[in-house]
């Protein structure tokens, strides 16, 4: 499979308390934050409009089980269905199944540390 991963989809991390997170973050360093954090566009090396989301979680998250971490990275991939598959032969532990919404699809992977990873084919255009 020639493209994995083709650049950093979102970083979700816990936070005491979110909303005073995003705050800080709006007043001190200019995110345009939301309820879900803060949205960053790029273009990609086509000139295509690509986004990549900040948000912090409250501390009791479950979302990033089985991880015991306290933080997740969500990675941009052009073929989630042919890349778990890949993956999946290749030995590595898939969590869960795909789930499908209007701005991509989702698919969840654990690497050599225990982190979960989300992967995410996106569909850009629905955020514009």
């Amino acid at each position: 499979m020639k493209n994995r991963v083709t650049g950093i989809g979102g970083l979700f991390f816990k936070a005491k308390d979110p909303k005073a997170t995003k705050d800080w973050y709006k007043k001190h360093l200019g995110f345009n934050t939301d309820d879900y954090g803060c949205t960053f566009w790029w273009k990609d090396k086509h000139g295509e409009d690509c986004s990549t989301q900040w948000s912090p979680f409250a501390e009791d998250t479950k979302y990033y089980k089985p991880s015991k971490k306290d933080f997740m990275f969500n990675y941009r991939v052009e073929n989630l269905v042919q890349l778990l598959k890949v993956l999946k032969d290749e030995g590595v532990t898939i969590i869960g199944d795909i789930e499908e919404y209007d701005y991509g699809k989702f698919g969840w992977i654990m690497d050599n540390d225990g982190n979960k990873i989300e992967l995410w084919e996106p569909i850009d255009s629905a955020f514009l």
